[in-house]
């Protein structure tokens, strides 16, 4: 049987490790870190996951604020929220969420977004500056995998690893940290995508096998090596249930450890969002 990677055990250990370091920053004098957030309309999946990271403020001690814009919010409203955000020496970080209503381009608020504020890790700055291997914030969701397989003592040290999906925010940052000379990488990555076209034969000789094409059950046993540990990003809802892009029923017994959906990596993403809020509060 395969060891479940529960994202809530390792959310709860990574939140007690950010809460004495917030209690250590208020013994010597400072303020809690502040996180704030944007929502622009009434998503119903970006309130919930708001909601969710006010939550996760609150239990570790941070101080946090939700800024609701409606639906149908111009871009210069936006950009001159953004704009306030940047310029309020009282917040370290803060995020807007997506996604954005149509008439909003997400690339120029991405753009306006102070770097030293950006705690989601996507301004071209910090991503540059993670490439390079320096210090800068990293995008939450594959820092959240990084730091989920550093709680069960997973590392890609010498494995392969295949990275399924190339966007900016999960798959292309995720080939990049695994592949890095440090603690929690060290892998060699191979990174495939709607194009590749012998991907079952790269599944199959894959250690670590992260998923992240939002395509539900798309990863099936016979596609899994034997023994592999198998991290599942995709999130869809159908007939009402969320379901992963990794068939778990059929997977897990093939795996060596697996994430569930839901339960796993969304959870970890919201720590790896709390961390860059920390080394913000910090000064990075």
């Amino acid at each position: 049987m395969a060891l479940i990677l529960n994202g809530r055990e390792a959310a709860q250990s990574w939140k007690s490790i950010i809460r004495k370091e917030v209690a250590g920053l208020l013994a010597q004098g400072q303020r809690a870190p502040h996180l704030a957030a944007v929502l622009v309309g009434n998503d119903p999946a970006s309130q919930a996951y708001v909601r969710g990271k006010v939550r996760d403020c609150q239990e570790v001690g941070f101080t946090s604020t939700l800024i609701e814009l409606s639906a149908d919010c111009s871009q210069q409203e936006l950009l001159r929220q953004v704009g306030e955000l940047n310029k309020n020496s009282s917040i370290d970080g803060f995020i807007v969420q997506l996604p954005l209503p149509k008439q909003i381009n997400p690339n120029e608020v991405l753009l306006a977004i102070d770097p030293l504020k950006d705690v989601d890790g996507f301004h071209p700055k910090n991503v540059g500056l993670m490439v390079l291997g320096l210090p800068t914030y990293l995008p939450a969701t594959p820092y959240g995998i990084l730091l989920l397989l550093q709680h069960f003592g997973l590392s890609p040290a010498g494995k392969n690893a295949l990275v399924i999906g190339r966007s900016n925010i999960v798959g292309m940052p995720m080939s990049i940290l695994l592949s890095r000379n440090t603690e929690m990488g060290n892998a060699t990555v191979t990174m495939a995508h709607s194009r590749t076209s012998n991907l079952k034969e790269l599944c199959q000789s894959a250690d670590i096998l992260v998923s992240a094409i939002g395509r539900p059950n798309f990863i099936t046993a016979d596609m899994v090596k034997p023994g592999a540990v198998v991290i599942d990003v995709g999130i869809t809802r159908v007939e009402g249930k969320l379901v992963g892009d990794v068939d778990f029923a059929g997977v897990e017994p093939v795996a060596s450890a697996i994430t569930p959906v839901p339960g796993g990596v969304g959870l970890m993403t919201r720590v790896g969002l709390l961390m860059n809020t920390l080394r913000a509060a910090r000064g990075l």
